[in-house]
């Protein structure tokens, strides 16, 4: 009976030594940006959204969760100055895009992830835009501190149809394509 207690003990005092726990990193919300990317027949717009909250999981050295939340209400234009900018900044905001009065936080939220080897990752996500959610799939690299990621997003998805040819017609060259583009920068 003492060698099995000896022998369960020791058995206990392994696992407890090889069982890793999950780490949670915040990102550092002041240095991690999203830059977003619209398009129309006519042109592009840039600009940028700042997180309000993110966290990065990690177990073992390896991604296994990830949860982020972009504060809409930091939208921002980079590419016009002055009543250009501030015009469509206020576009953007309202009702025909972001809502942002109403729906002031995007999320996202990792479902699947599946390791592509060097630090690549392939993510399953949840997109919840004007309270509407969507799977999205993209790549995440991680380098040190840092994470980067390229998504494209159908913002018909969410219910944002303003000037998108694909349910009004005749609209010529005010049409907006429905996709746009994220760079993610995540630092943490």
């Amino acid at each position: 009976m003492k060698k099995l207690k000896l022998l369960l003990l020791t058995l206990a005092v392994l696992f407890s030594f090889t069982t890793v726990e999950a780490q949670n990193k915040k990102i550092d919300v002041s240095k991690s940006l999203i830059t977003w990317t619209g398009k129309k027949i006519t042109g592009q717009h840039e600009g940028t959204i700042k997180f309000k909250d993110g966290v990065l999981v990690f177990k073992n050295g390896k991604v296994v969760g990830g949860n982020f939340v972009a504060d809409m209400t930091t939208l921002n234009n980079t590419d016009q100055t002055g009543s250009s900018k501030a015009k469509l900044e206020g576009h953007l905001k309202s009702d025909d895009f972001f809502g942002t009065y109403n729906f002031n936080t995007s999320i996202l939220d990792f479902r699947n992830i599946t390791i592509k080897g060097n630090n690549s990752y392939t993510i399953i996500a949840s997109l919840t835009i004007k309270g509407v959610s969507h799977p999205v799939i993209f790549d995440l690299i991680v380098k040190g501190n840092t994470a980067t990621a390229k998504l494209t997003i159908d913002r018909t998805k969410y219910s944002i149809r303003y000037g998108s040819g694909s349910y009004f017609d005749d609209l010529g060259d005010k049409t907006i394509y429905d996709q746009f583009d994220l760079d993610v920068d995540l630092v943490f």
